[in-house]
């Protein structure tokens, strides 16, 4: 992947260096491309109960008001962040330019960088649950350990898989900017809970397909792809699949437990985004089949 010496954001907050902590677990729906590999082998990995994890994606309490301290930019020398900083600045360009044409404007999000544990809006957010976006303060959290789990423990490797997490929680700030996940959030007790996970497998790859969206138009204007790259995301999806995760957890695979979809749903709808380079090829919700 080509991003070396491209723009990197401003929007990024480094809080690794802070104490982090504070009680409780997340409110409100903080929705990440982590969270269901925490609740399938977390227990194997982090030594988390997948239960607690579980809990997270039906929602809690509300979101709450946190005092947090104030953020700074990342050091100059950090590669990693300068990586997420320009993917983030990227991924920037690109939606500022699709919501302009379509008459709107798009808002930034922050992408904040943490260790172990953080405050966000929605609650404490943990590093155990891999990146997640907070619709209530419009951030991105990411350890960046994650990335090596990603790498050694999922056999996820490459900067563009890296990229395409980053690109899907900001699929979820687009989704948030829309309106679609208040929608979401409206059908939370008013449907089952395996019609409410149906609902957020829909949810999850319409964020996929923003994520593929974002890599067209990223390379149409600026050639970032790169040989083996798209592979290396089409990896990336397969390898965090509702049924990958099941069947790597060494229990059976359950479709109605499915909040994210299955590898090959994954696989297809960043495919979707990533050909089609519209928000218009990624109507997971009006699709019969996904």
């Amino acid at each position: 992947m080509k991003w070396e010496g491209n723009r990197e954001s401003d929007n990024v907050e480094d809080r690794r260096d802070d104490a982090g902590g504070g009680g409780g677990l997340l409110g409100g729906r903080s929705i990440g491309i982590g969270t269901i590999v925490v609740a399938l082998i977390g227990g194997w990995i982090f030594g988390i109960n997948p239960i607690t994890i579980l809990g997270l994606l039906s929602g809690g309490s509300q979101p709450s008001q946190v005092q947090q301290a104030p953020a700074h930019r990342p050091p100059a020398d950090d590669r990693m962040a300068a990586f997420v900083s320009t993917v983030l600045a990227d991924t920037e360009d690109v939606w500022k330019d699709v919501f302009v044409k379509a008459g709107g404007t798009y808002t930034e999000p922050h992408l904040v960088l943490f260790r172990g544990t953080t405050q966000t809006t929605c609650g404490q957010g943990q590093a155990a649950m891999g990146p997640f976006y907070c619709p209530a303060d419009q951030k991105v959290y990411i350890d960046l350990g994650f990335y090596e789990t990603l790498k050694n423990r999922l056999g996820a490797p490459g900067e563009f898989a890296q990229a395409y997490v980053i690109a899907h929680e900001v699929g979820h700030h687009v989704q948030n900017l829309l309106g679609i996940s208040a929608k979401m959030d409206q059908m939370r007790g008013r449907v089952s809970r395996v019609e409410y996970n149906a609902l957020s497998v829909r949810l999850e790859l319409q964020a996929d397909c923003f994520a593929g969206v974002w890599a067209h138009k990223a390379d149409q204007s600026r050639h970032i792809l790169e040989g083996g790259d798209v592979e290396s995301a089409m990896n990336a999806a397969a390898k965090i699949g509702d049924d990958a995760l099941q069947r790597s957890s060494g229990g059976a695979v359950v479709p109605e437990s499915f909040t994210h979809g299955t590898s090959a749903q994954r696989q297809r709808w960043f495919d979707a985004g990533l050909k089609g380079g519209s928000i218009q090829a990624c109507d997971t919700f009006g699709a019969r089949n996904l």
